[in-house]
Parts: C-alpha cells; structure tokens; sequence
C-alpha cells in the first residue's frame, strides 16, 4: 500500500528537491510532477510507486545522523577519579551526565540522578572521596556515526546518554537537548 499522493509534495519540499529533479529521479517529466501535485492528474500505480521509491531513498540519505547532532566535546573521567572530580566537572560544564572511561574503554557513566540517589541512601563519610566506579552505572549504548538521529530518540529517553563512535573511538555524546537540533 502507497502512501497518499499529496505525501509527494510535503515529501519532496522537506526533501529540499525540486520538482524537476523529482521527476529526472523517477524517469517521469517534470509536468506530470507538476500536475500529480496540484492535483490535477492521477498518476499510475507504477509512477506512484517510483516516486515514492525516490522519496523514501532520498529520505535515508537526507535523514541527520548520530555524528550530526552529537556534542563532540565530549567530557568524560576516569573510573579511578574521585567523585568529588566528576560532581566539579558535570557543574562546571552544566552537564547532567558524564561517560566514564577506564583508559580508553567506556566502563559505565555517572549521572546527577545516581549522585543523589547514593547521597540519600548515605554512602558513608567520604562520600565526595570515593571513587566513581563505586557508584557508576554501566555504560550507555555506543552507536556508530552514522546511525539515523531519529532512532536515538527512544534510546536517549531510556538511558539519558548515547555514545557517538568513528572507526572504533567514542568521540561524541547525544543527550536529549541534543535531539532537539532535529527540529531546528
């Protein structure tokens, strides 16, 4: 089943094509997109069916990636540091969660949430001197680069953070702000 064909339209202008590479894409002439459009002519199941094929290609290609709405400064610790390091460097930074690394291996991450849960379940006297891999949760799920933005959306509202890698190295984090450059 095809999408309706006033989809074609709304389709090819957020697609950012005109309406003559639309139809040099789907073999047809630029008339027929034009008249398909302001809905003066039907076209055939199989012309539909192209144009939609185009559309839909065109759509994967055009579609944002993770390495685009990533923050590439990406701000981590070490899982050896002290918590009181992380506390400075999450305010300090205004960020709300932090990767935490043991070396170059992602091994957990931090957040304001599991801060506060330890203080309130009352982590002891050094409290700010312990180490994070004490209360650290494990790590959040690492994508490629290019992965489509919009698949993070429920992956980032489930964990709070998505590593971003290229060629194997963690070099970006996606937190929900971050999704919001899709709309933009």
């Amino acid at each position: 089943m095809l999408p309706r064909i006033d989809y074609i339209k709304q389709a090819r202008i957020k697609l950012r094509l005109t309406q003559r590479e639309l139809a040099t894409l789907a073999g047809i002439s630029t008339s027929m997109i034009n008249q398909i459009e302001s809905g003066r002519c039907k076209p055939s199941y199989e012309t539909a069916k192209r144009i939609f094929e185009v559309l839909g290609s065109h759509e994967g290609k055009a579609a944002m990636k993770a390495r685009e709405i990533c923050n590439m400064k990406l701000i981590s610790i070490q899982k050896n540091e002290p918590l009181q390091i992380a506390i400075e460097k999450m305010r300090d930074n205004s960020i709300s969660q932090i990767p935490v690394f043991d070396g170059s291996k992602v091994v957990g991450v931090l957040s304001e949430d599991i801060v506060a849960r330890s203080m309130i379940e009352g982590e002891g006297k050094n409290f700010l001197g312990r180490s994070i891999s004490m209360i650290m949760e494990p790590p959040p799920p690492i994508v490629d680069g290019s992965t489509p933005a919009k698949a993070l959306i429920p992956l980032v509202r489930f964990t709070k953070c998505v590593l971003v890698s290229e060629r194997a190295e963690v070099v970006g984090i996606v937190t929900v702000s971050d999704t919001l450059k899709m709309v933009e």
